[in-house]
């Protein structure tokens, strides 16, 4: 049997780990299908308020984070709507787990935020365990236990993105799915 890939994808806040992992979906979209949950930052004015979480199958969008949501949940600056999370963007990574049609699971990011969630945290450790390709996107500093386990875990390969080879880096994380992830 050959290893089903699991790559997790780290860097500091705002390098791009996210675009990565983006342009190594778009760069893999005619060969394989792909779906799960991407988290997009919001911008205004040059400065970051918050996150939308996009389901990849769908393409559908929710409101996550922001400065100025109304909320009790709150991590830094931002303020989290935890059903979203819980009701929209774990059952993305739920989808992608079950359906025949998807090749490869996206998670981005296990973060501070998402971190909030019991259900989210148990939705990855159950993608991890599954027979699909994981592409993950990674806090670098958190301490979290269940970063620390994904760091630990043998069959996951992290790569740190950085503003010096982030270009390359998709390219790369490309050559690896092919190579060691035959259907």
């Amino acid at each position: 049997m050959s290893l089903i890939p699991k790559i997790g994808i780290t860097g500091m806040p705002r390098v791009g780990k996210t675009e990565g992992l983006v342009r190594v979906i778009k760069r893999l979209e005619n060969t394989y299908t792909f779906g799960g949950m991407v988290t997009v930052g919001i911008e205004e004015n040059g400065k970051r308020v918050g996150f939308k979480i996009i389901d990849w199958m769908t393409k559908e969008e929710r409101l996550f984070a922001h400065i100025n949501l109304d909320t009790a949940y709150r991590v830094g600056k931002y303020k989290l709507d935890m059903k979203v999370l819980d009701e929209f963007g774990v059952p993305a990574i739920q989808k992608a787990m079950e359906a025949e049609e998807v090749d490869i699971i996206v998670i981005d990011e296990v973060g501070k935020l998402a971190l909030e969630s019991k259900k989210f945290r148990e939705t990855v450790k159950e993608a991890l365990d599954c027979e699909k390709p994981v592409l993950l996107t990674l806090h670098k500093k958190s301490r979290d236990s269940l970063l620390q386990d994904i760091r630990n875990m043998n069959n996951v390969r992290i790569f740190e993105i950085t503003p010096v080879n982030r270009n390359i880096l998709p390219y790369k994380i490309e050559k690896l799915l092919k190579e060691e992830w035959q259907q």
